[in-house]
């Protein structure tokens, strides 16, 4: 626990500005130019440069969303959408490059925590720096792959999969984005009835200025098979605009189970603009477990499609809007079979004027008999310059269903914090307790390691410090 804590403490290492010499940092702006030649620095197939391609010139004739917080600060032609750093991927630590090693042990990718992972991987910026798997997963087929690298190693897989399906190229137009310049992130297939439950755990920094980071994630849980995986997010704070839009992927065959953790906790001025979507076959079940906070702006909203019978999606968040931040987070499900199943628990808090939104879908499609589903928001404000917003949308068409819709929105009050003080706390000890109450259920849910970064971290942002 000590150890654990060493690294969940001081602010600092997120804003670690250490210079890096890189290989190759493209111009600012998106050129036709740009996408081939990531294409061709990765050798990458001829398919995979169509679907680059194609999601380029869907994006270029597509509109920013009208909807959701104000991205008209966000200008797409000052990010610098590939940055390669002058390094190979490492499969031992003491390969990685002493600068890079440095600021992953930073922000908290120490040896203590790699070493309870059946698996990790450190992405710097557009390419992977690190990534490992213990030979007991590999001796029973699981692979757990550099994106980059399973396209050669896993073609049939990947072009099967990859932004098919569950995301497909022209879903809007931070996927357009994404699908043409995204780089380096984490690809996953566990074989049928094999349960990896040790957690596997990428972390990816952002660390240039202007800088933008488009990593992919894809897992894919055969028949009967189980696995934990676990992501971290950070990057230091710039006065320039920079973007995250990366993507995560989940195939949840029949009677397979995935547990989807993440905790995201980019800067001020970073603009997370991220998609996550799983597709569960019968009786499979996803858990999706997030934090988000450090953000100027996000929009997230992860997805789940139950297309199997009995399929279940068990979702809970939490977001943290402090002064200059707009959270907009939520969950979608859509239940597309029979007797399916899902709940989704969205926690947000809102300090010094910032402002958190639920904005959630529940969608039952006219099959879907017997649905099962239940939604609970809460919100605490901290202030009265704070802001809460939350905007549910229920489409159901079919009577034969148990939906149930809860949100609740509350502030400290004095008589709470008058009650603590009197118990001995400063008011500042009270209001934390307060907060670390409301935070619970979603820190129970996270591996140990980042529950107590995500209280660390939450902490902070109440004293003030973060960002």
């Amino acid at each position: 626990m000590e150890e654990i804590q060493k690294f969940a403490i001081d602010r600092s290492r997120y804003d670690d500005h250490t210079e890096i010499k890189n290989e190759f940092e493209a111009p600012e702006g998106l050129t036709g130019e740009l996408i081939r030649h990531i294409s061709k620095e990765k050798n990458e197939p001829d398919w995979m440069l169509a679907k680059r391609l194609k999601g380029y010139e869907w994006f270029k004739k597509t509109p920013m969303p009208k909807w959701g917080p104000d991205l008209g600060k966000l200008d797409l032609n000052k990010i610098k959408y590939y940055v390669k750093p002058g390094t190979e991927e490492a499969t031992k630590w003491e390969d990685v490059p002493e600068e890079i090693r440095r600021v992953a042990e930073k922000i908290g990718v120490p040896e203590a925590e790699k070493n309870a992972l059946g698996g990790a991987g450190f992405q710097f910026d557009s390419t992977m720096a690190y990534h490992s798997l213990k030979k007991e997963w590999e001796d029973q087929g699981v692979v757990f792959e550099n994106m980059d690298t399973a396209i050669h190693e896993y073609p049939e897989l990947v072009k099967k999969y990859f932004m098919t399906s569950c995301i497909p190229v022209t879903d809007h137009k931070f996927i357009m984005l994404h699908a043409a310049v995204w780089s380096g992130g984490t690809f996953i297939y566990i074989p049928p009835n094999v349960k990896v439950r040790i957690p596997l755990q990428a972390y990816f920094r952002m660390n240039a200025m202007k800088g933008g980071q488009f990593e992919h994630t894809l897992i894919i849980a055969d028949k009967g098979s189980e696995v934990n995986y676990i992501e971290g997010c950070s990057a230091p704070q710039f006065e320039a605009k920079a973007l995250h839009a990366g993507c995560v992927e989940l195939h949840v065959l029949e009677g397979a189970r995935i547990r989807y953790s993440s905790v995201e906790n980019w800067s001020k001025n970073t603009y997370n603009l991220n998609t996550k979507r799983a597709v569960v076959d019968k009786d499979g079940t996803v858990e999706w477990i997030n934090g988000n906070l450090g953000s100027g702006c996000t929009m997230l909203y992860p997805c789940s499609i139950l297309k199997g019978e009995r399929a279940k999606s068990d979702s809970i968040g939490i977001a943290f809007a402090a002064k200059d931040q707009n959270q907009d987070t939520g969950s979608k499900v859509i239940h597309a079979a029979p007797n399916t199943s899902s709940t989704i628990r969205a926690k947000s808090i809102s300090k010094d004027g910032g402002v958190s939104t639920y904005r959630g879908l529940v969608r039952v499609n006219k099959n879907a008999v017997k649905t099962k589903c239940r939604v609970e928001c809460d919100a605490l404000l901290i202030d009265g310059d704070s802001v809460s917003n939350t905007f549910p949308t229920m489409k159901i068409d079919t009577n034969k269903i148990d939906i149930a819709h809860e949100a609740s929105v509350g502030k400290i009050g004095d008589e709470e914090i008058f009650y603590l003080m009197s118990r001995g706390l400063s008011e500042e000890q009270a209001m934390q307790m307060v907060v670390s109450g409301f935070i619970e259920p979603i820190v129970k849910a996270l591996p140990l390691e980042y529950a107590v970064e995500l209280n660390k971290l939450i902490e902070l942002e109440m004293e003030g410090t973060v960002g």
